[in-house]
């Protein structure tokens, strides 16, 4: 009847995340470090779960295995999201401030970044308003052009608060 055969459908589908959608272009800007931190955040979910938690639940059930090494890629995230020190909080600073352009944003990122294992950076990038960063899946080197621009619209203060 076709009430199961359309239950039937539905039950033998199979969903798949591409978690591994990372992407770097030839120009990468605002938009491709918002994607690519995703990325990095799913990486360490991906992980986490796949690996560090099912480890520890084999040591649990005194299951006999062998380690397993994974990149952490937490120093990444820091770099991005960290409070004060991270290119998306610099970004927010400076998007207060009213004199700031491209390139006051792009030389403080590249003053408080410059020692991060995970920043990349050279005089011709600096002069051409460019960083890189080294992914889990590689080095990107992202414009600053546009990027206070992009960052202005603001959230509700309830959403930045969760």
């Amino acid at each position: 009847d076709q009430d199961s055969r359309q239950a039937m459908d539905r039950l033998s589908r199979i969903g798949v995340l591409d978690i591994f959608g990372f992407e770097s272009f030839q120009v990468n800007s605002f938009e491709q470090l918002c994607i690519n931190y995703c990325n990095e955040a799913l990486q360490q979910q991906f992980n986490r779960f796949v690996f560090k938690l099912e480890q520890e639940e084999y040591d649990r059930e005194g299951i006999e295995w062998s380690f397993i090494e994974f990149p952490d890629n937490q120093d990444i995230l820091d770099l991005i999201e960290k409070k004060r020190e991270g290119i998306l909080s610099i970004l927010d600073d400076q998007c207060k401030v009213a004199t700031c352009t491209d390139a006051s944003f792009c030389r403080v990122v590249h003053d408080k970044c410059k020692d991060h294992p995970r920043f990349l950076t050279s005089m011709a990038q600096r002069s051409n308003l460019v960083f890189s960063i080294h992914h889990y899946a590689g080095p990107v080197s992202y414009d600053c052009s546009n990027f206070l621009e992009k960052n202005k619209d603001e959230l509700p203060k309830e959403t930045t608060e969760l």
